[in-house]
């Protein structure tokens, strides 16, 4: 993967350089947004290992990457989630744990969120209990608290037990997401295919706002993955989830993996934090390695 760009003064992204063209079909900004409670719960930090909190560190600093300056707080917008008012696409890297790749044991997972330009935007880390994770392995249900640059927990990622197979299309997959944690504002849902991976985001009414498409074969073979984002009646393209290539160790000797989230500049902010959700579900769907098995290659 290229070396991300140097980060401009403001960290933002430039919306005149490499955005996506509006397009007919999905959700603008809008007002609306529930009232958060003024003292909306914080990450406790006591049940977070210290190696999973974020570090504070300014460019420069020994942690060497810097964090996104945190913009203005627009109105109705839900908190922590301003950091992704002003950006059209966001890179996801999967931290590679030794653990899993000498001893084929399921540690909980952790990811960096970050700008185009390299810049931290958010930390998530999965809250499981290593039963879980070593009985269920990549079906496992999960609660993945993504925390900003002071630890505070502004998004909740809540993943129910359910089936992985077409077969039994009456418990597929699904996430809620929540921002901030115990206010839904939506959720992703598999949708029912015999062949290709599907999946319905909804706002948090559980009305349908936008839809992905996969490939049929999800396989890593020297290429990235595209997950398509598409308007409800599947006309227009508003945006994509990629599963990037790593390269042929990483690839085959790990689950750590990196994604890229592209989405319309001006995207309701609580869709942009759902689409977010999507990208982790689909991780673990068909990307997190289970009992040294290769990545799920389809919806099967």
């Amino acid at each position: 993967m290229d070396k991300p760009r140097a980060p401009r003064n403001t960290g933002y992204l430039d919306p005149q350089a490499g955005s996506l063209e509006p397009q007919v079909g999905y959700p603008g900004s809008h007002a609306g947004y529930p009232v958060p409670p003024a003292d909306y719960p914080v990450a406790d930090q006591s049940s977070i290992p210290v190696s999973d909190q974020p570090e504070h560190t300014q460019p420069g600093g020994s942690a060497g990457v810097p964090w996104m300056p945190a913009p203005p707080r627009p109105l109705n917008c839900p908190p922590g989630l301003e950091y992704l008012t002003q950006i059209d696409q966001v890179l996801i890297h999967q931290e590679v744990k030794l653990l899993k790749v000498l001893l084929d044991f399921q540690s909980k997972n952790k990811y960096e969120i970050k700008n185009s330009f390299g810049q931290k935007i958010f930390l998530a880390v999965e809250d499981t209990d290593c039963c879980t994770r070593n009985c269920w392995e990549a079906l496992r249900p999960f609660t993945l608290r993504i925390l900003d640059n002071t630890g505070r927990e502004v998004i909740t990622l809540e993943r129910p037990l359910r089936c992985t197979s077409c077969c039994f299309p009456c418990c597929l997959q699904k996430i809620e997401v929540q921002a901030p944690p115990g206010v839904p504002i939506g959720y992703v849902t598999q949708t029912w295919h015999p062949c290709l991976p599907k999946f319905t985001i909804q706002n948090e009414k559980k009305e349908d706002v936008l839809k992905i498409s996969g490939p049929c074969i999800v396989c890593s073979c020297f290429g990235d993955i595209d997950f398509e984002i598409k308007s409800l009646d599947e006309q227009s393209m508003v945006g994509k989830i990629s599963k990037q290539w790593t390269g042929l160790l990483k690839e085959a000797f790990t689950d750590a993996d990196n994604f890229g989230i592209q989405f319309p500049l001006d995207l309701d902010v609580k869709m942009k934090a759902v689409m977010l959700g999507a990208c982790f579900l689909i991780d673990f769907m068909f990307f997190e390695k289970a009992g040294g098995q290769d990545q799920k290659a389809g919806v099967w």
